[in-house]
């Protein structure tokens, strides 16, 4: 009886199977890892005000430093405002005394109209003298010191309200045609390993535009689109995004 023999492996058939294998591997990185969604990367910001002197002064006390949250109406500043008090209390001095004397008679109503103005005058410069904030946020700059003198128009401090943060994406029409104001639209920080965050579409600009230069290659600097403002306000209450961060933003599938 013969014996048996054992059949050969078929080189064909291998070469086959290796194909398979590689193939589904090729297969699940690309959907795995770049199956993604073209995303529009947008520059973060916020509203900013900045709080100037409006009077020549030495700076009594700054009471904030950067990244302090302040409240609308919360004293920040304040000047040392010597000669505007000593202004001020003049004017009020003259003002009372000549009330007394009008009640007797003894000095007129233009006498009176003109101690009220310079009053009135005296103490609107000595609201001066103390800088409230506008706006509930976070102060981003504090630029002089107490002791420091300032004219009128010189930046004390520049503030912003960082949870009502936006950026703008520029979409080429193809693409904005599908777009809204009040859509919602996902935006994703890669800092922070993609995290999400949801926004909401304020604006579509009118008229198309060539890329900002700020877009890196010079194909995508030579096309028309919209400028989309995305703001993340209600999605930023944790402060995580702040001015200067980039931002990617997709658009509905």
């Amino acid at each position: 009886m013969a014996p048996e023999t054992t059949p050969k492996p078929n080189p064909r058939r291998k070469i086959i199977m290796i194909l398979v294998v590689v193939i589904a591997i090729g297969l699940v990185v690309k959907f795995t890892f770049f199956n993604h969604q073209f995303q529009f990367a947008g520059t973060l910001e916020a509203t900013k005000v900045d709080l100037s002197s409006r009077l020549a002064s030495a700076i009594d006390t700054v009471k904030v430093h950067e990244g302090d949250h302040v409240t609308a109406d919360q004293e920040l500043a304040s000047l040392i405002c010597d000669d505007t008090k000593i202004m001020s209390d003049l004017a009020n001095t003259n003002y009372n005394r000549n009330s007394r004397l009008f009640k007797a008679g003894t000095v007129s109503q233009e006498t009176m109209d003109q101690m009220k103005n310079r009053k009135d005058d005296a103490d609107v410069h000595m609201n001066w003298c103390s800088i409230h904030s506008p706006i509930n946020g976070t102060v981003l700059s504090r630029y002089h010191e107490p002791g420091e003198w300032v004219v009128p128009g010189t930046k004390l401090l520049t503030l912003a309200n960082i949870r009502d943060i936006w950026a703008y994406i520029y979409v080429p029409q193809p693409e904005v045609s599908n777009l809204k104001p009040g859509m919602k639209l996902q935006g994703y920080l890669p800092e922070l390993n993609n995290r999400q965050f949801t926004g909401t579409i304020l604006k579509i600009n009118d008229e198309a535009e060539f890329t900002p230069k700020n877009v890196q290659t010079q194909a995508e600097r030579t096309r028309l689109v919209f400028g989309v403002k995305v703001s993340f306000l209600g999605s930023n209450d944790e402060e995580i995004l702040k001015p200067g961060m980039t931002i990617e933003i997709e658009l509905p599938h």
